[in-house]
């Protein structure tokens, strides 16, 4: 009988709309944040580091900026990859650039540079919608990745066309390079999603969010009622477009240290979020998390299971891969459409009324 309201009396507003209403919900948040931050750092080897926890972070971060725009604002974007790209080239060059400064500036300003470029490419939003916009976000992803491909100027005229990522220390601790120790990877991809969580809950509580789900609901009945869709849509670009940089300067600087964006930006990249935020819920933070431990572990666990147990050739093994996992998919949206988020809300009100169902 421990999940339960009875007893929890609300006696201001602030109270009746926090986000876990009920204590346990509330101590298991905590508790999930004390061993992420306490007793994850300590354990974690290289192979956790760099197959599961940073690519879990970084594109839970990336998932929560497209989850922002598409789930709460209803703006469908396919240029994630591209956008991502825009990140990493941005905060490459701020780094080589100003090699004195943290990579605590650096993220955060690759993260305005991507919200800029974002919101311009989300000004088509203004006028079309739908299957539209989506064939403009997608002439995006292109257009960016030939961009970065063909100006010499981005990459630092390197030979090879790549990007390296030097190496950077934030309070003496090594945090980009090959010389990064595993949970100094943790750590840093866990400050930036926790405070893109934190920033993107309060933000979707709020009047700016109640206006991205007014316009996604019917945005002619919320230019009625008096949202601005102009500044509601731009916002939500602008918005997603900083995590979004973010998450593309974590995942270049400090998971891959090298890229070349064809190859790390493509177009696979921009689809692989958008399932993450398909399969997690749309218009859920806990749903970008849930979706992007799916697509992150279900690979790592098909692999342990076809290579590590049955011995099976790795190249089989990579195509049953996509074979199980586009299955798994397509069966999991039939089930269920509104994701993972929607499962564990239902397991959670199931739980609230047990063993009294009605």
């Amino acid at each position: 009988m421990f999940y339960r309201e009875a007893g929890d009396f609300k006696v201001s507003y602030p109270e009746d709309s926090q986000t876990f209403p009920i204590k346990f919900d509330r101590y298991r948040y905590y508790l999930v944040l004390a061993v992420a931050y306490l007793v994850i750092p300590f354990f974690i080897n290289d192979y956790w580091a760099n197959a599961v926890f940073v690519p879990f972070l970084i594109y839970a971060t990336a998932a929560i900026g497209l989850n922002i725009l598409t789930g709460y604002c209803g703006q469908v974007s396919l240029g994630t990859g591209a956008f991502m790209a825009v990140g990493a080239y941005a905060v490459y060059k701020l780094m080589t650039a100003f090699p004195e400064v943290s990579m605590l500036i650096h993220v955060p300003l690759a993260g305005l540079v991507t919200a800029g470029v974002v919101t311009i490419f989300g000004l088509p939003s203004l006028r079309i919608k739908g299957f539209y916009l989506a064939v403009a976000t997608l002439a995006a992803q292109f257009f960016l990745v030939w961009l970065f491909n063909k100006v010499p100027w981005f990459y630092n005229y390197s030979a090879s066309g790549q990007i390296s990522s030097p190496e950077r220390s934030v309070f003496g601790i090594i945090v980009t390079g090959p010389n990064t120790e595993a949970w100094a990877k943790y750590m840093i991809c866990l400050i930036f999603v926790t405070l893109a969580a934190l920033i993107a809950r309060n933000l979707t509580r709020g009047s700016i969010g109640r206006k991205w789900m007014a316009i996604r609901d019917m945005d002619i009945a919320a230019e009625i009622i008096g949202v601005n869709p102009m500044m509601a849509k731009l916002t939500a670009f602008a918005v997603s477009g900083f995590f979004i940089g973010i998450a593309g300067a974590l995942f270049f600087s400090v998971y891959l240290g090298a890229a070349e964006v064809g190859e790390s930006f493509g177009i696979d990249k921009s689809f692989l979020v958008l399932f993450m935020v398909i399969i997690g819920g749309l218009g859920s933070i806990f749903g970008s998390f849930a979706g992007a431990a799916f697509m992150v572990l279900l690979p790592v666990f098909l692999k342990n299971v076809f290579v590590g147990m049955l011995g099976w050739p790795t190249d089989l093994a990579a195509h049953l891969q996509f074979i199980v996992s586009g299955g798994l998919i397509i069966v999991f949206l039939i089930l269920e459409p509104h994701g993972l988020a929607q499962l564990w809300r239902v397991a959670k009100e199931k739980l609230r009324l047990w063993p009294f169902p009605h």
